[in-house]
């Protein structure tokens, strides 16, 4: 049964809100797009920011859909909510019949709704189903995809997704494992990780964190997702407009910094080096490198990225890991 908006909301507390708000301008009002409402709490600061705000709300969750629309529903007019991946944003837009936005946001945090309900399967706090899904009308849960791939596809998946340099002995784990049964719920793969692992002593991470996130990014497409996201958003944007990305984990940073990078016109091939910063020789219109696609459609705001204040961590622990990367049309 859900919870209503209030108690939602005294329970979840979005990450870098102030710097959200402040990064999008949102005050100065105009179209802006939440591609991961969740929840709707950066939606309804940059509501509250201005009477001039509007938001076009997106999620993939359509539990977390239907609780953003009965928290925005006091802002009546000025929130349209989709439920859709937000990898082709620019392709929702056109549909919706918008030409260009002001400011698009993408949190790429799991939301708590998401880890709260153990029925979906994305915590091993306690045992559940085994799905993962965000979007559960997708036909492959991770217990199927667990169960499918052969023992050196699951330990390149756990390798490369969690970065778990224990991920051959896991891998080798579940295999051994699923000859007997197949792996079914959250408790019966945290305990193959732990006992794979073998690591003595008090965790202060659980040993079977990173291989529920390499679960979690297969199960939904998630790198792919944001490597087709950014250039989508970008295109989206009327002159500028802001593009902000919150991400947690260095997989994600490292997607964003790069897409940045290469947005900003700064070549990715491996002739040039990206630490020099230098550009294709080839400056040609938009197109800097027909190679990597390098760009000169942004610049880039946040040098470094963003991270929350010592006081927003000791209020919400969970905004440890956050990174705010910013970037404007030119």
């Amino acid at each position: 049964m859900a919870t209503n908006p209030g108690e939602n909301e005294q329970q979840h507390e979005p990450v870098l809100l102030k710097e959200v708000v402040e990064w999008l301008r949102a005050r100065e009002g105009g179209t802006f797009v939440d591609c991961t409402v969740g929840l709707g709490g950066h939606s309804k600061a940059m509501l509250d920011a201005s009477p001039r705000t509007r938001i076009i709300a997106i999620d993939r969750d359509e539990d977390a859909l239907a609780l953003a629309r009965e928290r925005l529903s006091i802002f009546e007019q000025r929130v349209q909510l989709i439920h859709a991946n937000f990898e082709d944003v620019s392709s929702l837009l056109d549909q919706a019949g918008i030409t260009e936005v002001r400011g698009v946001l993408a949190d790429l945090g799991v939301s708590s709704l998401q880890l709260e309900r153990s029925e979906r399967g994305f915590s091993f706090v306690s045992d559940a189903p085994l799905d993962m899904r965000m979007d559960q009308s997708r036909d492959e849960t991770a217990a199927e995809l667990l169960n499918q791939l052969s023992e050196s596809e699951l330990a390149d998946l756990i390798f490369e997704y969690g970065e778990e340099r224990g991920a051959r002995r896991i891998g080798r784990a579940i295999a051994r494992a699923r000859e007997r049964d197949a792996i079914a719920t959250t408790k019966q793969l945290a305990d193959i990780v732990v006992r794979a692992l073998n690591i003595r002593g008090r965790w202060r991470i659980h040993p079977a964190t990173r291989t529920f996130q390499a679960l979690r990014i297969a199960v939904n497409d998630e790198l792919k997702a944001l490597e087709r996201l950014i250039p989508s958003a970008i295109s989206a944007l009327a002159h500028g407009g802001r593009l902000a990305i919150i991400s947690f984990h260095s997989l994600e940073d490292r997607i964003v910094k790069r897409s940045f990078l290469r947005e900003s016109g700064r070549c990715q091939c491996e002739t040039w080096s990206m630490q020099s910063g230098k550009r294709c020789k080839e400056l040609v219109d938009e197109i800097v490198c027909e190679r990597c696609g390098a760009s000169t459609r942004i610049r880039i705001l946040t040098r470094k990225p963003v991270r929350p204040t010592p006081e927003e961590i000791e209020r919400n622990p969970r905004s440890r890991s956050s990174l705010l990367r910013v970037c404007e049309r030119l």
